[in-house]
């Protein structure tokens, strides 16, 4: 019964390590929310890359809001008191975006996100500003290697506790340091 209960543990405990170490999103999000005036952006300019995106979000504002680009890009939607609208700038939409609250937008609820484009890197800039390996390289190999210990320890555990059910009750490992201290 301990041994399951230690194979279940276990195998909990591993989904949970899993779920949280995995997170291989290299794009970001930015939150836009509304001030505490009810009628600003907050921040009302951000910068981006490309790849990221604006989470427009607020809940139990005393007035309803939305985001909209003026050129038409992105919009929340119809004026709301709660709002989780999320927009993606894929590759290829650096510039700058103006949107408004469109209620609001004589009060000056405004606001500005610029796209900058996402970082290329060639081969001849590798070459001259790096070692071989980058540094994106380098975190891959080390993170599968936590990934590896990680399995490893897990492993060890279960085969630990599945020999103490079988028999094994208790695995004397300093053994061998006793017959050292006798002679």
């Amino acid at each position: 019964m301990k041994a399951l209960n230690a194979i279940v543990l276990s195998i909990l405990l591993l989904s949970f390590v899993s779920t949280n170490l995995v997170s291989a999103d290299v794009s970001e999000e930015t939150v836009i929310t509304v001030d505490s005036t009810n009628l600003r952006f907050s921040p009302s300019d951000v910068t981006i890359q490309e790849g990221d995106s604006v989470r427009f979000f607020w809940s139990g504002e005393l007035l309803p809001h939305n985001a909209v680009a003026e050129d038409g890009t992105f919009d929340s939607g119809d004026p709301a008191r709660e709002v989780d609208y999320t927009f993606m700038f894929d590759l290829g939409t650096n510039g700058t975006y103006e949107f408004v609250c469109e209620p609001h937008e004589s009060a000056g609820m405004v606001g500005t996100i610029t796209v900058e484009p996402a970082p290329v890197l060639n081969e001849s800039d590798n070459v001259e500003n790096e070692s071989p390996l980058d540094s994106e390289e380098i975190q891959g190999d080390s993170s599968s290697i936590h990934f590896d210990a990680i399995y490893l320890v897990i492993l060890l555990i279960i085969v630990y506790f599945v020999g103490r059910s079988r028999g094994g009750k208790n695995l004397d490992l300093s053994n061998q340091d006793n017959t050292d201290q006798e002679e």
